[in-house]
């Protein structure tokens, strides 16, 4: 262990909270300075720029240039600070807002909160986490992996974030925290399907009999797709969107629907998955086919329990009082890494709400006291012994 890391551990944690409470106003500048960057989920051009805005971000504040990772959805940033990798800092820095919201809708602080697209979930957790470890030196040790496409599914970056978060030991995930700060320790399992039905067209008016409605064939099978919730065992399985029709004087010959599923268990999982593949058309003539599948794990409280006890016996000392810890429906990255059998908490990142909404905000006055969370936590695991994660 070098003699900057066994310095860390010691730091005095009313100092480290005040040092980074007085860097409010850089944390909000450079919150601006990445909101005021478009980063639209699925749009490699635009996360690009952004890839490289972070890059730089990254090597003003920790001294080394990160790598960019390129990947279907856009380039990952991934930094290192050298050394055996102790803890893993996982986040993204694509958002769910379309091109132009930036313009529409501009960064701005009032009344204490930071709003504008992306500020909650979650560039307020990057910027934080940035600060909290330039604060601590940029130690050897931490790793840190921001995405470029969390927000549709981590195709392209699941096996680097796992790979990472198998070789660090421990993953602190940067998604924004629960309600009033709480630490995230559990996730459901998140998937998506599409049943989509194929009918035959015909002329509504002269000869309606000779077609196959798909769109009646889709209303026969919303509620036995509905039925499926148990919300007893904590699984939701939820219609969300419909598309049927060409024109309003034709029989429909195809429709589609799109349905949301979270669940907690692995259990449930299967058992989803496999009633949606057991759906069969209900009209004579008309067909369907399923595709989807839970494709973010359940992340089991389990996962979670050993850097939670270890975050509420740190926390007083940077000043945070009753660390609360839930479990939320929506899925993060840290529910793969916690599937892999990798120590994870979530929910480190910004104090706010809104998240995917036009009203997004962070709580201004609490980044100093998340950033200095993290530091205290990062500066643990790093001087833990190899065999202690």
């Amino acid at each position: 262990m070098n003699g900057q890391t066994e310095g860390m551990v010691q730091l005095d944690g009313t100092v480290l909270r005040g040092r980074l409470d007085a860097r409010t106003d850089d944390m909000v500048a450079a919150l601006d300075e990445l909101v005021s960057t478009e980063s639209t989920s699925g749009r490699p051009d635009l996360l690009a720029k952004s890839a490289d805005v972070v890059a730089a971000m990254v090597q003003r504040m920790l001294g080394t240039a990160p790598t960019l990772v390129a990947g279907a959805a856009g380039p990952h940033v991934h930094w290192s600070g050298g050394g055996s990798p102790r803890v893993l800092l996982v986040g993204h820095h694509d958002t769910v807002f379309p091109e132009g919201t930036v313009a529409d809708r501009p960064f701005r602080v009032a009344e204490g909160r930071a709003t504008g697209p992306g500020t909650f979930d979650m560039k307020a957790g990057i910027v934080q986490a940035l600060f909290a470890l330039a604060e601590l030196g940029a130690p050897d040790g931490v790793e840190i992996l921001l995405t470029a496409d969390e927000e549709t599914g981590s195709a392209s970056s699941r096996d680097l974030i796992v790979e990472r978060a198998r070789t660090a030991g421990a993953v602190l995930v940067l998604e924004p925290s629960a309600d009033g700060g709480a630490l995230k320790v559990g996730r459901k399992g998140v998937g998506t399907f599409t049943v989509t039905i194929a009918g035959r067209a015909s002329h509504a008016g002269l000869e309606p009999e000779k077609g196959v409605n798909a769109l009646v064939e889709l209303a026969l099978q919303v509620p036995r797709i509905a039925a499926l919730s148990m919300p007893d065992r904590g699984t939701t399985v939820t219609p969300t969107m419909a598309v049927s029709g060409t024109a309003e004087n034709v029989v429909p010959a195809r429709a589609m629907i799109t349905v949301d599923v979270r669940v907690t268990s692995d259990g449930e999982r299967r058992r989803v998955e496999d009633s949606m593949a057991a759906l069969v058309a209900e009209l004579p003539g008309a067909s369907l086919s399923v595709s989807g599948s839970v494709s973010r794990p359940p992340m089991h409280e389990s996962a979670a329990a050993d850097l939670y006890e270890l975050a509420r016996r740190t926390a007083p000392s940077v000043g945070v009082g009753d660390l609360a810890g839930v479990s939320v429906g929506g899925g993060s990255d840290g529910n793969f890494t916690a599937a892999a059998g990798v120590p994870t908490l979530d929910g480190l990142g910004a104090v706010g709400g809104g998240a995917h909404a036009d009203h997004e905000w962070v709580d201004v006055a609490s980044m100093g006291e998340r950033a200095a969370l993290v530091a205290a936590l990062v500066a643990q695991l790093v001087a833990r012994k190899p065999d202690a994660n």
